[in-house]
């Protein structure tokens, strides 16, 4: 070993991450292009980018056909690279060039936890300069060989083995000759482990004396093939040519095996008869085919999946209900009426020993835990899981497959996750099932309706496969957030289960079992190293997150693991405890600012609102200026909720409020703030019609109250939908009284508990009913002024009778308009007949009484 190759050696570090690659053996000199999209190794690789040298060890893998080798699948001795160049590609893999450096044997080889690599301690073996004559005829000899097997094998460039010449240095030789034979890994592995330059020149030279021997012999039997057929036979050649391999070598080739091989499996894997025959007729014609013709490869992938589909392969249920029952609650805390389905289909499986697979739809929120009950099912009944997530999917291909017309055909994704299951009876869930899209490629919802249709999908076709394949033993599940979004076709033939929102309760429990235990051991921490108390976790749900599930709640709390890591290793292994004093030194500034029903006031009023992410508290405001009698409607609002606010007011002014309002020259402005968020529908009338009468009558809202309800034009609340979600919504809020449509009373039954006990539920029928619930001193206003608004009610009346159509929006008044007058110039006449001389109505009326 020269001395310059010594000090570059003592300066190479001595732990480094570790690439484990296969079919390939680096050595020292050789550039590498590498591929890699193992996630170990890109771990690995992305590792040795942030290093100092970009060093990496490249050692090789034992059984290349193995995935995820185990240690003692791994060669011990490899070569220290420098990572030259590299690429990250969409697929998420890297594209790497690799320079080697020196050889390394590997001490040591542990997987790190952390980061989930490998790392190897390594030591560099000192190479002894060797000149003597014996080394110098192999060096000779060596290059000999290599031009004959260059030369014969048409591989290499001849003009390489000049190249060869101008090496001195008889172990770089030997590594440049080794790295560019076309020889086993397992011989290149052999030869990289030679140390001793002498032993490795004579493994050299062994192996391309037999690689050229062999050469020799495949040029022999091409010799004979050729005289005995024409040149323009090109199809008999070929096969004369296998007669003669299969002669000299006394072995079938591997084309023949592979036909032979799928034959037993077609007889072993006992398919159905409709598939039996279509896959003995698709073997005939593969087997008249060049095996590498285009229309081989269509047929030999048509055939690997028809015969690796577990036709006959199904999983037994585990039928104990007391242990399934054990499991979910072990998964999951809450969520009682899916787990009352699931025990359900297990009872009734048990009692008739055959049961087809239902179709489940888990509608909620995100994050209340509907993506993973469904892996918690499939092991609570030792069932394969699969999932697809559908959403953003907008090819029928998708679900149905390609037909093998086209080039590069795959079966649908049903197929593919049943044959990767290998099992006909898995867990499928079908994920999101509500974002799916349509365009000119098809409509997966309309695919999915034999799929998901149990008097159908037992002869479910996939065009690639094109043959029925009976997928009525699979358990579907879907999962969706909005019901909305999924055609009514595809809805009829799902039996829908809805995930309402955790109260906070709930979601204190979850946090305590499941989500910090989960973020601690995620992040390093032992148990007992950090405590998160109670009060900590109730300010985070009122200040960090707003939301049904606890999937941001998590994120929170694997905030505070990680801040606590950092400090838990600063302070030596002190335990660290966060309560509400200290919280906002981990998470930093409040996200959501108390929101309180405490706004309520003169035309400030709350409601309730659902959303596809849970339920919501909404403020509505309401205010009046001197106008044109115009309607200003502010908040980016929906057709239905516009029709609201003309209803609310149109129900306020005929029930006489707002009496001593010109409305003629009056603005009414309504405004819905969040004003960026779109918001439509009908549940909001009866909080519109409160904050509406609030403003005319100069009543404020009670604090800490909400409502909910349909109102029509002559007042009575009608039922609305998300009843359980808005509920929760306002007892996130710190709401205490809640006005809501007695027809939803039976939606009341599903609420927890706890929010039944701390919130004062009022069912009503009319707005006559929440008005004087919803209004401070409405009872002494109304009794006040019940005059004013028989009288106003009673000048409208007569109006509207004398003059249908043409009434003015301006203060009524008994006072008769000379019927020219009005015919002429009906507006500037009534409004002078409302208020002369500017005097109220009131006072107009009282005056002429």
């Amino acid at each position: 070993m020269t001395e310059e190759i010594k000090k570059q050696t003592l300066s190479l570090p001595t732990v480094v991450p570790a690439v484990v690659i296969r079919d390939v053996v680096m050595f020292p000199g050789m550039s590498l292009p590498l591929s890699v999209d193992r996630e170990k190794s890109i771990i690995a690789v992305e590792l040795a980018l942030e290093s100092e040298g970009r060093y990496i060890l490249a050692v090789s893998q034992k059984n290349p056909d193995i995935d995820n080798p185990a240690e003692n699948d791994i060669y011990h001795f490899g070569v220290l690279a420098e990572i030259t160049q590299n690429l990250k590609m969409p697929d998420g893999s890297i594209k790497v060039f690799l320079q080697g450096l020196a050889r390394a044997r590997v001490n040591k080889l542990e997987m790190n936890p952390v980061t989930n690599t490998w790392f190897a301690a390594v030591e560099y073996l000192e190479e002894k300069d060797d000149d003597s004559p014996v080394v110098q005829a192999l060096m000779r000899k060596v290059l000999d060989e290599f031009d004959h097997y260059a030369r014969v094998s048409k591989r290499i460039a001849v003009e390489g083995v000049s190249f060869l010449r101008q090496i001195n240095d008889p172990s770089k030789l030997a590594d440049t000759v080794a790295s560019n034979m076309m020889v086993k890994a397992a011989d290149r592995q052999a030869i990289l482990e030679a140390v001793d330059v002498k032993t490795r020149l004579e493994k050299i030279l062994k192996l391309i004396t037999s690689e050229v021997e062999i050469l020799g012999l495949e040029e022999k039997i091409h010799s004979k093939v050729r005289a005995q057929i024409e040149k323009n036979q090109k199809e008999y050649y070929l096969n004369e040519q296998m007669k003669a391999i299969q002669k000299e070598l006394s072995q079938k080739d591997d084309f023949q095996k592979e036909l032979d091989a799928m034959k037993a499996k077609i007889k072993k894997n006992g398919l159905p008869a409709h598939a039996k025959e279509a896959a003995e007729k698709e073997l005939e014609r593969l087997a008249k085919m060049a095996p590498f013709s285009p229309e081989a490869t269509v047929s030999r992938t048509y055939l690997d999946w028809l015969l690796n589909m577990p036709w006959n392969i199904t999983t037994k249920d585990v039928l104990d209900l007391k242990k399934a029952k054990e499991i979910l609650d072990e998964d999951h805390y809450g969520l009682e009426k899916p787990k009352e389905r699931i025990l359900e289909y297990l009872a009734v499986s048990k009692l008739i020993k055959s049961l087809r697979g239902p179709v489940l739809c888990f509608v909620g929120a995100p994050g209340v835990g509907k993506t993973s009950l469904a892996k918690s099912i499939a092991r609570a009944i030792g069932r394969k899981y699969v999932r697809m997530s559908l959403g953003g999917v907008r090819d029928e291909s998708e679900i149905r497959g390609h037909r093998r017309t086209y080039i590069g055909s795959m079966p649908g994704r049903i197929i593919q996750g049943i044959s990767k299951a290998k099992s006909s009876n898995p867990v499928f869930l079908l994920d999101e099932i509500d974002k799916m899209g349509s365009d000119w490629r098809g409509d997966p919802a309309a695919a999915l309706l034999e799929l998901l249709d149990p008097e159908q999908n037992k002869d479910f076709v996939d065009h690639f496969l094109d043959v029925p394949y009976d997928v009525s033993k699979v358990m579907f599940i879907t999962t969706a957030n909005s019901l909305g979004e999924i055609p009514v076709t595809l809805r009829d033939r799902l039996e829908i289960i809805e995930f309402s929102g955790y109260t906070d309760y709930e979601k204190h429990d979850i946090a305590a079992k499941y989500l910090i235990p989960r973020q601690m051991k995620l992040h390093g921490m032992k148990e007992g190293a950090l405590e998160v108390t109670r009060d900590a976790v109730a300010l985070i749900m009122r200040e960090y997150v707003r939301e049904a599930g606890v999937r941001n709640l998590e994120r929170e709390l694997a905030t505070l693991c990680r801040k606590s890591a950092k400090q838990y290793v600063e302070n030596g292994g002190k335990k660290i405890v966060i309560n509400a004093k200290n919280l906002h030194e981990y998470l930093g500034v409040p996200k959501y600012a108390n929101f309180s029903t405490e706004e309520n006031s003169v035309g400030i009023a709350t409601g309730l609102a659902w959303t596809s992410v849970g339920g919501e508290t909404l403020s509505i405001e309401a205010t009046k200026l001197p106008g044109k009698g115009q309607l200003i409607l502010t908040g980016m609002l929906g057709t239905v909720m516009k029709e609201s606010v003309r209803a609310a007011l149109t129900y306020a002014r005929s029930r006489g409020y707002g009496y001593d309002v010109d409305f003629d020259h009056t603005d009414f402005h309504v405004h819905f703030p969040e004003g960026a968020v779109p918001k439509d529908g009908p549940s909001a009338g009866s909080v519109i019609t409160t904050a509406i009468t609030s403003l005319l009558t100069g009543l404020p809202v009670k604090k800490k109250l909400a409502m909910t309800g349909e109102v029509t034009i002559t007042g009575r609340v009608l039922p609305v939908g998300g009843i359980k979600e808005k509920f929760l919504a306002a007892y996130r809020e710190g709401v205490k009284t809640i006005l809501f449509p007695h027809t939803n009373a039976k939606d009341v039954a599903e609420l927890p508990e706890q929010v039944k006990k701390e919130i004062k539920l009022i069912p009503v029928k009319h707005m006559d009913e929440v008005l004087p619930l919803a209004l401070e001193g409405w009872k002494e206003y109304a009794d006040k002024h019940a005059k004013d608004f028989t009288k106003a009610l009673a000048a409208v009346g007569k109006l509207v009778k004398k003059e249908p159509g043409k009434v003015s929006h301006a203060k009524p008044s008994v006072k008769k308009a000379p019927a020219k007058s009005v015919k002429q110039r009906p507006v500037k006449k009534v409004k002078k007949a409302v208020k002369p001389k500017g005097k109220s109505v009131a006072k107009k009326i009282k005056k002429r009484k």
